[in-house]
Formats: structure tokens, sequence, C-alpha cells
């Protein structure tokens, strides 16, 4: 049989005391006086009392309940983002409903259109590579549900977004190549229209630029951001008459992907080709050569997403903020030429 749970109800018979109070002692209110409120609580934990959030949701508007929408959750990124709002979430008494879109745009709305609203408080989503999502999330914006985007954001939309630096950090990883004597450079990215392909891809252009550096469109390819996608890549720009001597991976599953080919290619990374990544996935200090990656602050993007939200959901006026968290470049062995 199900385990019985203590009500208010059950705290006001034991302590002789009525419903009304025993409800005001839990929610700490003014009126009631320290000593009452001691013995609720001690009588609540020996009678192993748990606030039902559903009953309490209907009085406050308030589920204690938060979706998150990712498009993968058994990447080391996207995990450690998950971490990092489970940690807010649970020490300020928020469940978590999770919902994995595996990077498929249909799926992703087919999501949003069957969540029940009136069993969440809000939503935190990173969005899948092809969606068009501006429509779907801007519907249940208006209709005054808290939403707020982090990593891939929706950038026509007025709402709360947490990424990291991906203009600086892909700028600092070009420029990391070009210090070390790489002088043509490709990049292999992810599908075009995505803010966070965007502004990776312009970096990327903008420290060649500056360098003097000549940008090919043949080196610049678009793609998912699968390992499979940087292996495919790889050998795309290898096949090329002009080839580039070294390769800035949008993220670190595609240069390792890059490192992978090329080395089944007999193409000595480091030396011939140099390759950097962005994430610093655990993968890329153990695949050989190692990946020299622009380090995310994936954990610290979850925790201020899920803080923001919760923001949100307690301000009904709460003012829409951007936040954008600095990377850090760790040099491994696929960038250095000696």
């Amino acid at each position: 049989m199900r385990r019985h749970y203590a009500t208010i109800k059950d705290i006001a018979y034991a302590l002789s005391i009525s419903v009304s109070t025993v409800s005001r002692a839990l929610r700490d209110t003014h009126d009631v006086n320290a000593d009452t409120r001691k013995m609720v609580l001690e009588m609540a934990a020996k009678l192993n009392y748990k606030p039902n959030f559903n009953a309490t949701g209907l009085v406050k508007n308030s589920t204690h309940n938060l979706a998150v929408i990712l498009p993968a959750i058994t990447n080391y990124y996207f995990s450690t983002v998950f971490t990092g709002i489970q940690e807010v979430a649970y020490s300020n008494g928020y469940n978590l409903i999770l919902y994995v879109t595996n990077d498929d745009a249909a799926r992703e709305e087919n999501i949003v259109r069957n969540l029940s609203f009136s069993s969440l408080d809000g939503l935190l989503v990173s969005v899948s590579s092809k969606a068009d999502a501006s429509h779907y999330f801007q519907e249940i914006i208006d209709d005054g549900v808290p939403v707020v985007f982090f990593d891939r954001v929706v950038e026509n939309i007025r709402t709360s977004k947490v990424m990291q630096d991906d203009y600086n950090g892909a700028y600092e990883a070009t420029v990391h190549l070009i210090r070390n004597g790489y002088r043509k450079i490709a990049h292999i990215t992810g599908p075009a229209g995505l803010t966070l392909t965007e502004a990776r891809l312009q970096g990327y252009l903008d420290a060649l630029q500056r360098h003097k550096l000549a940008v090919r469109k043949k080196w610049i390819i678009h793609s998912g951001f699968s390992q499979q996608c940087g292996e495919e890549d790889a050998r795309q720009l290898w096949k090329l008459n002009d080839k580039p001597d070294a390769v800035f991976a949008v993220n670190d599953r595609k240069g390792i992907g890059a490192i992978i080919s090329f080395k089944q290619l007999a193409v000595q990374v480091g030396k011939e080709i140099g390759i950097i990544g962005f994430t610093n996935d655990p993968m890329s200090s153990i695949i050989s050569p190692s990946l020299s990656t622009i380090a995310e602050p994936a954990f610290e993007i979850g925790q201020r997403s899920c803080q923001l939200l919760l923001n949100h959901i307690r301000k009904k006026h709460f003012i829409p903020e951007e936040v954008i968290l600095p990377g850090r470049l760790i040099v491994r062995e696929s960038s250095r030429r000696s």
C-alpha cells in the first residue's frame, strides 16, 4: 500500500491547534509567534510532513515545477548545464521536468505545444539546431509563461538569455592558431542561422580580417554539431586543391571528429594541420593528440539560467536580462606545430 504522508490537518490535530494556525506557521507569516512556529515545525518533522505543491499551487498560482528543454543530454556540455540548473532549482524547492529533443525541430515544437502549462511555473530552453522556434515560444511568452533561453537562443524574442561569449571565444581561438604560425584557417561550424553559429563564425572572420589573412568560402562548412559531422567536414576540406593548414571547430565534438579523420588520412595533427575546438569536453584531453579548446562555463550557465527564471517567476514585471559569460583558452597538442 502507498505510504500515508501527514497533512496540515494531522499536525493541527496532534497539537490541538487550528489548521489555519498550522498553515500560517509553515508559511512563517508575521502573526504567528516564534514558539508556535517552532512547535509546528517540530511536529511536521516528526510526522514526516511534506508540502503538497499541487494543492498550494491552486491558491498561489504556483506549482514548483520547471520544464527544461535540451537538444541532448548525453554530451558533456548539456549534462553539465543541467547539473547547474538542478543545483539552483532544488535549493529553491523546485522540481524539474526534462524534455530532450534530440536536436529535432519538429519534436521540439511538438513538446512545446503539448506542455501542460497549468502544472508548470516556467520554462528553460536551449533550442534545436534547425528550429524556426520564434513563433511557438513567442506564443507561450505572450500567454504569460516565463521562459529563459540558454546557449542556443532565439535572437528575436525579448526574454532573458544566458550565453557563453561565442564571438570573443571564436576570435581568441582563431588568433591562437594565427600566433602559432597557421595561415590558412578553415571553420567547420554548425547550422546557419543559429545565434551561436553566427557569433562564432563572425569571431573567426574578424580575426582573419584583422590579421589580413584570406577567407575562402570553401573553407567554411556548415553542418551539424556531432563528431560524425566533424569527421565528414574534415574529409571534405582535405579533398580541396587549396587545403587549409588549420581548423577552428565550432565545438569539441566536431574538433575530435576532425582529429580522427586526419589521423585516418595520415595527416599529422599539429605539425601539418592545427585544430582547436570550443567547449572543453573531457574527451578533448583524452584523445591523442589532445585538443586545444575554448572552455565554456557550462555549470555556471545552468545556474544563472535557472536563477533568472526564478526571478521572472517571482516578479511579475521582471525586465529581461542578457547574460554573457566569458570562456577560457586551453592550449593542448592539436595546435602546436613543434
